[in-house]
Order: C-alpha cells, then structure tokens, then sequence
C-alpha cells in the first residue's frame, strides 16, 4: 500500500466514488449514455471511467520515486531535458555507402544529433552485394555494405566522436561492428570516446521479424561476444539495443512487447555472466529501443513501468550494485505499422502524437516516421517534417521543462504500476515453461504475437478499431500526388564493383589462414569471436566471406511454422 495513505482513506475514496457511480453517472448515462459498455487500452488492459488517490494504494512511494533514482519510473537520469534534449536520430539507408552519406549530411545540417543506419536485405542476411541470393535488393531498403570499402563511404566526413552512429543490424552484427572499429582505428579515434549502439538483438529476430542465419545457441554466442568485447575495449558505446520495437511491429501487444523484451534481456545477462564477467562491468551499456503505439497513456505508462521493471530485474536477480546497471536507456521509433497510404498526410498527425508520447515517456533517443514511409523509404522532405515534428515538441511546447509531468497521474501512475505486475507474470510463466530459448524454439512467442496481431486485424476490419482514412471519415477527395523516394538502377552495379575490386585486392594466403582461424574460434564456444572478426575485415574480408565460413560450423536456422 501507498505510504502515503492508510486504509481508512482508501476506504473513504471508494465510497465517495461509489456515491458517485451510483447518483450523478447514473443519471447523466440515462441521458446520454456511454459510446462503448467497456472501454479498454490498445493492449486490451480495462480502462475505468476515473482514477482516483485510491487507485494508488497498492503503488508503494518508492516505486514512484524522483527522477534519476531507483527503480528510474521517473526518468533514468535528474534532471532529464532539462539539461540536453533526447538524441533526435533519424534512420536513413539506401543505395551504397556515399548515396546514404549525403542524406546522412543532409539531416545533419537540418539539426539531427545522431546517425541511425538502415541496412539492405542482403547485408541484413550476410549475403556479399554480387551474390545470387542478392539479386534485385541491392540498396532497395537499406544501405549495402560488404566491405570496410563501404563503411568508409557511409561514414565519409562524419566525425565519430562528435556524433553517435546506429547500427541496426543483427544476424550479422558483429560483422558490421568489427568495421565500424577498424575504421575508427584508421582514423585515429580513441575507441572510448565513441558512442552509439549496433542492434545485435537476435532473439528477437526468431520471435518477430525472422531475420536470421544460424541456430540459436551460437547467434547468442554471437551477441555475448559483442557485449563482452564492447565492455572492455569501448567504455561509452552501447553493444545491443534490445529490441521491443519488431516485436511490435510483427502485431503483439504492447504488453507482450515490453515483457518478451525484458525476457530477452535476461538471456543475453546470463550469457555474459557465464563468462565470469562481473554484472557491473557490462550492464551501464545495455540500451533498449521500443516502439511508441497510438494509445497515448499506454505507452507512456509502459515506458516507465519497463524502467522500474528493468531496475528490479537487474537488482533483485542480478545482483547489481551500481545505479548505472539499473538505469534502463531506450531508444523510441514512431509506429510504422500505424502508417497508412489513404489520406497519408494524416500520418504527420499520428507520428506527432506518438513522439509527444514517447518524449513523455522518457526517451534518450527518438526517431519520427515519414509522412510517404507506408509507399517507400522516406523521401528528404518527409524526412525534414519528421525532424522538424521532433524539434517543434522540444523547441516550442515546453514539455521539457519538467521531468515527467505525467507522474503523479491517477491514470499514469495506475497503469504504470498494472503493467509492471503483468510484466512480471508473464515473465514467471516463461520461467515456469522452460524459458525464454526453448520456447522460442517451440514457436511460444511467435503464436502469442501472431494471435494479438489477428485480432487486430479482425477488429480493423470491422471497425472496432479506428484508422482514419481507411475505415473512418473516408471520403471521396483524392490524395495529392506523392513523390516517393526513387530506386537508382545503377546501385547494384556501383556495389558490385567496389566489392569486387576488394576481394580482387585480398591476399589469398592471409584470406586463408584468417578463416581457419575464425572457424577454429567458433568451434571453441568460450573464446571471444571479435577479434579475429576485426583482423579479417581489416585485411580486406567481405562479409560473405565470413558468414560462409561460418556456416560450415555452425549451419544455418530453419524456422518450424506457427499455425
């Protein structure tokens, strides 16, 4: 129970509201009644028609907090933006390495303070741009990248201790890291002063979004490597973001978003500690990225109901010491999914919404969706709109001025505290399956995701749920003429031919012996996969050449179907 009050005014709240249920709504509903018998979240939480104090009483005061304390529901850090507004990190990704600079430099000079790097399918699956499999995807949605050749172009000009850099990327993470530092070692860099995240979240990637080459076990292995090599050779750079966001956008709840991502986090803690490395020493670096749905309270209640989660977890069940372990860091996108081609202008509207919800939330970083991403990658003027909604909320609104206004809210505070109880059920009743590994190779998640996202879809269908512009306020006015973002034919041949010069430039014996050494390296389960990984991309290995090797170690991942 609340500290703060005692049974007899709990008592006294819940009679006056009773009193009040029972004569004034009672009445006015006879005049007038209610739109809907029941009123419910986005994630099918029960919403009462008010809140009051005695909703509270089972919110212990110290699970509320101050900002910047533990359990961090108010914030991870004091004074929040008051100090620095939240890294506005727009994606980008497409065609080569210097196509994706110049719209890098571009919202840079519009004011975006962090790179957020999109990747294309062939990169994404640890296919080389001049492979079979590779045909027709070459640049399409994403940059490609095959060798440190491409990394160089992509991060051409781009100063990487003065500005953060995304990577999001996962079955071939590791890959995409290794390049990243041998290109700050080229340059000069003290690794240290570096900061950004690559993705590396790979279970959720056998949970959602399906992007993945090898067995489970050694892509854990896979992730344990980045974060354990981060920890001791890059002191500020975040080696996963644990990823809710995809689950998301596969069709789960809200809910199941926030707990299968907190599931996730315990198997990649676990992983670590195996090796004997002290929880303290890698934790400050894990970072999160959820997204912000259209259920304005929900969301903001479930972003500090993860924080508080988070905390507990790494506390109560790790065993951490330091505050920073605690502290639950996340960057927020905007819902794609939400996005719609009728009426598509109204999609500036829905991403405001959501960003306002995640800047109330809590958010270190932030990405707004274009207004044309339901047809294509965003074009540059879309891309302008969604910066300039994030520098409106941050420059002209003022809700920065006080860290997190909503606290205190009967409502907020309420679902915060419901959300945080259904985490961790649903977290217990993981554990009491068998956990997070063997139920993904059941297909656990995948048909829990896969049932919400059914019957979201049965209620758009019938209305229940609205989408203006598709099953509401549907008009005959057509659309203005969009402009998507053109597809370059040139991209494939451009990549190709980078990539062929490189591997034509490879020494054939060093070629050799680097891959017996990589694959002897994963065949040994407890030696770290990094730096033989840094020495082949330094001497000029694509990436095909190392997934391929990898291959005959490990194999590669077939899925069993969800019916």
């Amino acid at each position: 129970m609340n500290k703060t009050m005692d049974q007899a005014s709990v008592d006294r709240i819940r009679a006056e509201e009773l009193d009040w249920e029972n004569n004034e709504v009672a009445q006015f509903v006879k005049k007038q009644a209610e739109r809907k018998p029941a009123f419910f979240t986005l994630g099918d939480i029960p919403v009462k028609r008010t809140y009051t104090a005695a909703d509270l009483s089972d919110t212990p005061a110290e699970d509320v907090g101050l900002p910047g304390r533990y359990p961090f529901t108010r914030g991870p850090y004091p004074t929040m933006y008051r100090s620095r507004h939240w890294t506005m990190r727009q994606i980008a990704g497409f065609g080569t390495g210097e196509d994706t600079n110049k719209r890098f430099k571009y919202l840079i000079e519009q004011g975006q303070t962090g790179i957020s790097t999109d990747f294309d399918m062939p990169t994404l699956m640890g296919y080389d741009s001049d492979h079979a499999m590779s045909e027709g995807e070459v640049g399409r949605e994403g940059v490609a990248i095959d060798t440190l050749a491409d990394m160089e172009a992509l991060l051409d000009g781009i100063d990487l201790e003065k500005i953060s850099v995304s990577l999001t990327i996962n079955p071939t993470a590791w890959i995409l890291l290794a390049m990243y530092i041998v290109l700050a070692e080229k340059r000069g860099y003290d690794l240290n002063k570096l900061s950004g995240t690559v993705q590396a979240d790979i279970l959720k990637e056998y949970m959602a979004q399906k992007e993945f080459i090898y067995p489970v076990e050694p892509s854990v292995r896979l992730v344990r490597d980045c974060i354990t090599h981060c920890a001791k050779t890059m002191k500020r750079y975040n080696p996963i973001n644990i990823s809710g966001y995809h689950i998301s956008e596969a069709g789960s709840s809200p809910l199941h978003e926030a707990a299968f991502t907190l599931a996730n986090l315990i198997v990649y803690v676990k992983e670590v500690l195996k090796t004997g490395m002290d929880v303290d020493t890698f934790a400050p670096r894990l970072a999160f990225f959820f997204v912000c749905q259209a259920d304005f309270f929900e969301e903001v209640a479930k972003f500090r109901a993860l924080r508080r989660c988070y905390a507990k977890i790494m506390k109560e069940r790790f065993g951490a010491k330091n505050p920073e372990s605690m502290r639950l860091r996340f960057h927020c996108q905007t819902a794609a999914a939400t996005l719609t081609k009728p009426q598509f202008m109204v999609n500036v509207v829905r991403t405001s919404m959501q960003a306002l919800a995640a800047v109330l939330g809590g958010c270190q970083s932030l990405h707004t969706n274009g207004y044309d991403e339901a047809f294509a990658i965003p074009t540059e003027d879309a891309m302008r709109m969604a910066l300039r909604t994030q520098q409106v909320i941050a420059e002209e609104t003022n809700v920065t001025q006080v860290i997190d206004p909503l606290g205190g809210s009967y409502f907020v505070e309420s679902l915060t505290t419901e959300y945080e109880k259904r985490i961790f059920e649903i977290l217990d009743d993981i554990d009491a399956r068998g956990g997070t590994l063997k139920l993904i190779e059941e297909g656990w998640f995948q048909r829990q995701i896969a049932d919400f996202a059914y019957e979201t879809a049965l209620r758009k269908q019938s209305g229940e749920k609205p989408v203006i512009g598709v099953n509401r306020f549907v008009d005959g006015t057509p659309d203005p003429k969009i402009h998507t973002h053109p597809y370059d034919k040139s991209t494939a041949d451009r990549q190709i031919a980078r990539t062929r010069r490189v591997r034509a430039a490879q020494d054939p014996a060093l070629m050799s012996r680097l891959l017996d050494r990589l694959k002897a390296v994963a065949a040994d389960k407890n030696e770290n996969i990094m730096p033989v990984t840094i020495e082949l991309v330094r001497a000029g290995a694509t990436m095909g050449d190392i997934v391929e090797a990898l291959k005959t170690i490990w194999g590669t991942y077939r899925e069993t179907p969800v019916f």
